[in-house]
């Protein structure tokens, strides 16, 4: 069976000058390259590629529907102060959760949603 190695996320965004500054500086993470219209990010194994779309309806007006990941990590409760010092927004504060893991959610500057967490 073949096995998966990688994700890599596609988001739409209104303003990719915006969305990739927002990726870079508040969330942390790496520009690896760009295209015309799209730019490739990364922090560690996450990958997310953006995509400029400025007629897609924003993410923020989609409701439950602008979720697109959880991302377990290593240390949440570093990643939360560090997401706290850059002004992210929250949909969700830093808890541990009856299903064993240890977890935050923040909405991106385009409005998509994203959950972090860690196995207790």
């Amino acid at each position: 069976m073949s096995e998966i190695t990688n994700v890599r996320f596609v988001l739409a965004v209104l303003d990719l000058e915006k969305s990739t500054d927002y990726y870079t500086t508040a969330l942390g993470l790496t520009m690896d390259f760009e295209a015309p219209g799209w730019s490739f990010l990364s922090r560690g194994s996450f990958r997310v590629m953006l995509g400029e779309c400025t007629d897609a309806a924003p993410p923020g007006e989609l409701g439950d529907h602008s979720y697109y990941g959880y991302i377990t990590v290593t240390d949440v409760d570093a990643l939360y102060v560090e997401y706290q010092q850059f002004g992210v927004t929250f949909t969700q504060s830093l808890a541990s959760k009856p299903w064993g893991m240890r977890e935050f959610g923040i909405r991106t500057l385009d409005g998509h949603r994203l959950m972090f967490g860690q196995e207790l």
